[in-house]
C-alpha cells in the first residue's frame, strides 16, 4: 500500500512526507512543472530516491487532478491514504483564485481519490471553516461557523463542506489552528499569521530599549500551533483505526491572546513588551455606525495603509485582531492520549520562530541596503561639489558608480575635482559651473542637465553661505540676511522647482536638502543662517505633504558642525569638536538609501524637544553659550583677526556638551 499527497512539496507537506517516509512505504506526490525543482529538493533533503516518493505530474485545477490514464491505473487499489494539503494558504489573494485551487481543486481531489479507490481521504481544512464563530466551536459543529465573509473563510468552508457531501469513500477531516515554525528549528518558507506583526517589534526594538514600557492592544485569543504538532497529529490520527468520518481540531487547547503573543515574541526578539494593553471592548460604547464613519475617513484610511504597510502587515489581517472563536479539541486529545504528541507552549519555542525569521525570512535581508545598489546608475546632483561636505560626497556616490553631476561656481576648481572623481574609473562625472545664488544660473543649470540626462533621481542641496554674527553687529547688514536667503533658500528652491516636474512625471525622485542643527536649537549669532535653512526645511515640509502620493520624497539634514572651509574664518571653531566631511558625507548616504524624514543628532533632537516643552529652559541655555563665546573680530567690524583666539577650558568643556551646536 501508499500514500498520495497533494501539497506534498509545501510547507506543511514536505514535514508530513517525512513522518511518512519512516513508514517504508512508497509515497506519491501530485507535483505542478513548475513545482519539479521543489521536488529534487526534498528527495536530497530526505535522502530518498525518486522510486520512494514519486512525482506525478498535473494540477489541482484539473479534472481528475491532470493524472494521466497510465498513471491513474498504476494507482488504482494501491492507495491506503489520500492526504490533501493544497490550497491557497493567503490573506491576500484573490477571490476566485481561492475558490479555483480551495474549492475546486478539492473537489477534483475527491474524485481522484475516489477512482484511485483510496482507503481513506485525509483532508487538511483550517480552523478559518469556523469563520468568524462567536464563541467555542466544537469539532462536531460545521454549519454553525458564520461571518464567512472574508474569501479565504468563505473557501475554506466551502472546501470542507465539499468533502462532508460529495465524499463517498471514508474521509477525516482536520483543522489546524495557525501554524508558525518548527518548535525545535523555527524552520518555515513564508510569512503568514503572527510573523506579519515581526517587523513591527523589530522596529519597536530598533527605536526604544528593551525596558521602556509601551501601550499596546489585548485582542481575542489566535490559536498559534508549531508545524511539526500538526504533522506528528495528522500522521497519527490518520493511522487510528475506527476514527472516519470523524473532525479533529489541531489547537491549542489554552491559547494565548492577542497582546499576550506579541509579548512573547518581543520577549523572544529583546523587544519591548506592552505593559499596558487595551482591550477593545472599551470603545464597545460608541456606536458602530460612528467608529465606522472614523475608520473610513480618507486621511485615516491614508494613514492606517501607510502604516501597515510600513510594517509589512495587509490589511485583511487587522480583522483577526479580536479573533472571536475559541476550538474545543476534546476529540484530538482523546486519539492522541498517550502517545506523547501534545502542544508546546508558546513560550518554549518562540526564540527558535523568531531567530529563524530574523535569520532567513526578514524582508530586509532581501533588500540591497547599500549605497551602490541605491544610485547605481542613477543621476545624482550635488550643488556646493568642489570642497568640504559636497565633495566627499561625491566621492562616495562616484565610488557608488553613479551618474554624478558636480556643480560650483569656480570652473578651474571645478575642472580639478572632476579630473580627481574620474581618476577613479567609476561612474560618471559631469561638471556644470553654476553660481547658485543667480537665479538665471540656476536655471540654465536645470536645463543644461535636463538636456544631458533627461531626469535627476537624487538631488543634493548642499550649496551654502554661513554668517557667524550677533544680531547686534548687524543692525546695518541687513545684506547679511539677503544673502544668505539668496543662496540658502532661493537657490537651492530654484533647483528643485526647476527638477521636480520631470520627478513627479516619473513618480520618482529624492530631494537631501543639507539644513543644520541651529535650526532645532535656534543658535544664537547664526540668525540670518538659521533662518534662511528654516525656510527650506519649511518649504520641504509642506512640498512633501503634497508629493506624499507620487513617490518624490524629501530628506532634511540638521546638520551638526562640520569641519568645512565655510567655517575656516572662525578660528574658535579650531579647538572645538566638529564632524569631519566624510562623516557628514555618510548622514547624506544614509538620506539617500532609506530616505528618513529627517537626520538629526540625539542632541539637537533633544533641544527640539525641549524648546517645545520649555522654551525659557531652552533660552537660557542658548544664551549662556551666546554669552561664553565671543564674536570674531571681522563680525565685530575689526576686520580679521592674525592671532587664533584663547580658549578658555571652560569654553572647551561646554562645546563638548554640546557637541556640534554653532556657537
Amino acid at each position: 500500500m501508499s500514500y498520495f499527497l497533494t501539497g506534498g512539496t509545501g510547507f506543511i507537506g514536505r514535514f508530513l512526507v517525512e513522518k511518512l517516509i519512516a513508514r517504508g512505504e512508497k509515497i506519491y506526490l501530485l507535483t505542478q512543472e513548475s513545482s519539479m525543482e521543489r521536488y529534487e529538493e526534498l528527495l536530497e533533503r530526505f535522502n530518498v530516491s525518486g522510486d520512494d516518493v514519486v512525482a506525478i505530474v498535473g494540477d489541482l485545477t484539473q479534472d481528475n487532478l491532470g493524472i494521466s490514464d497510465a498513471q491513474m491505473a498504476e494507482l488504482k487499489g494501491n492507495v491506503k491514504h489520500f492526504y490533501h494539503l493544497a490550497a491557497i494558504y493567503d490573506l491576500n489573494a484573490g477571490a476566485e483564485i481561492q475558490k479555483a485551487v480551495n474549492v475546486q481543486g478539492t473537489r477534483n481531489a475527491i474524485v481522484a481519490a475516489t477512482e484511485m479507490q483510496a482507503g481513506c481521504f485525509n483532508h487538511i481544512s483550517s480552523i478559518a471553516a469556523a469563520g468568524l464563530y462567536k464563541g467555542t466551536f466544537r469539532e462536531d459543529m460545521f454549519e454553525e461557523a458564520e461571518n464567512l465573509d472574508d474569501p479565504y473563510l468563505q473557501t475554506k468552508h466551502d472546501s470542507e463542506k465539499a468533502v462532508r457531501d460529495e465524499c463517498s469513500i471514508p474521509f477525516r477531516i482536520y483543522r489546524p489552528g495557525m501554524v508558525v515554525g518548527h518548535s525545535k528549528t523555527g524552520e518555515i518558507d513564508k510569512i503568514d499569521g503572527p510573523y506579519y506583526f515581526f517587523k513591527m517589534l523589530q522596529k519597536i526594538r530598533n527605536t526604544l530599549p528593551k525596558w521602556m514600557p509601551t501601550i499596546g492592544i489585548e485582542g481575542g485569543r489566535i490559536n498559534v500551533v508549531p508545524v511539526d504538532f500538526i504533522v506528528d497529529a495528522i500522521d497519527h490520527i490518520s493511522h487510528a483505526d475506527g476514527e472516519d468520518g470523524k473532525c479533529f481540531h489541531l489547537t491549542d487547547p489554552d491559547p494565548h491572546k492577542v497582546g499576550e503573543v506579541l509579548n512573547i515574541f518581543a520577549e523572544a526578539g529583546h523587544a519591548p513588551t506592552m505593559t499596558m494593553r487595551v482591550d477593545s471592548r472599551m470603545f464597545g460604547f460608541i456606536p458602530s455606525m460612528v467608529r465606522n464613519g472614523l475608520k473610513n475617513l480618507p486621511p485615516v484610511k491614508r494613514i492606517t495603509s501607510a502604516v501597515l504597510n510600513d510594517f509589512g502587515v495587509p490589511e485583511s489581517a487587522m480583522g483577526f485582531i479580536n479573533y472571536p472563536t475559541k476550538f474545543d479539541s476534546r476529540e484530538t486529545e482523546r486519539v492522541l492520549k498517550g502517545s506523547g504528541i501534545e502542544v508546546p507552549r508558546l513560550e518554549s519555542y518562540a526564540p527558535a520562530i523568531w531567530d529563524f525569521w530574523e535569520r532567513n525570512l526578514d524582508p530586509d535581508l532581501h533588500k540591497d541596503r547599500s549605497l551602490k545598489g541605491t544610485v547605481g546608475g542613477k543621476v545624482c546632483v550635488v550643488t556646493g561639489a568642489t570642497s568640504g561636505i559636497g565633495l566627499a560626497t561625491a566621492h562616495k556616490l562616484v565610488d557608488a558608480e553613479a551618474i554624478v553631476c558636480i556643480a560650483a561656481r569656480t570652473q578651474e576648481t571645478l575642472d580639478e575635482v572632476k579630473a580627481e572623481l574620474q581618476a577613479k574609473g567609476k561612474g560618471e562625472v559631469h561638471a556644470y559651473r553654476c553660481d547658485f545664488a543667480d537665479m538665471n544660473n540656476c536655471d540654465e543649470f536645470v536645463e543644461a542637465v535636463l538636456k544631458d540626462h533627461g531626469h535627476v533621481d537624487y538631488l543634493i542641496n548642499n550649496a551654502g553661505r554661513s554668517i557667524r554674527r550677533a544680531i547686534n553687529h548687524a543692525f546695518d547688514r541687513f545684506h547679511d540676511y539677503e544673502r544668505t536667503m539668496q543662496l540658502n533658500y532661493f537657490g537651492s528652491l530654484r533647483l528643485i522647482m526647476g527638477f521636480a516636474p520631470s520627478m513627479l512625471e516619473r513618480k520618482c525622485g529624492h530631494i537631501v536638502n543639507i539644513s543644520s542643527i541651529g535650526v532645532l536649537t535656534n543658535a544664537p549669532r547664526f540668525s540670518a543662517y538659521v533662518a534662511s535653512k528654516a525656510a527650506l526645511d519649511a518649504f520641504s515640509r509642506c512640498a512633501a505633504s503634497e508629493f506624499s502620493d507620487s513617490n518624490v520624497t524629501f530628506t532634511t539634514i540638521n546638520m551638526p558642525l562640520v569641519r568645512t572651509p565655510m567655517i575656516g574664518p572662525t578660528k574658535i571653531y579650531d579647538s572645538v569638536p566638529t564632524l569631519s566631511p566624510d562623516d557628514a558625507a555618510d548622514l547624506i548616504a544614509e538620506a539617500i538609501v532609506h530616505r528618513p524624514k529627517r537626520i538629526a543628532t540625539r542632541l539637537g533632537t533633544f533641544a527640539a524637544v525641549l524648546h517645545s516643552l520649555a522654551p525659557k529652559v531652552g533660552e537660557i541655555v542658548m544664551n549662556t553659550g551666546y554669552k561664553m563665546f565671543p564674536d570674531s573680530a571681522a563680525a565685530q567690524g575689526k576686520g580679521q583677526a592674525n592671532e587664533k583666539p584663547k580658549v578658555s577650558t571652560e569654553q572647551v568643556a561646554f562645546a563638548a556638551i554640546m557637541r556640534g551646536i554653532h556657537w
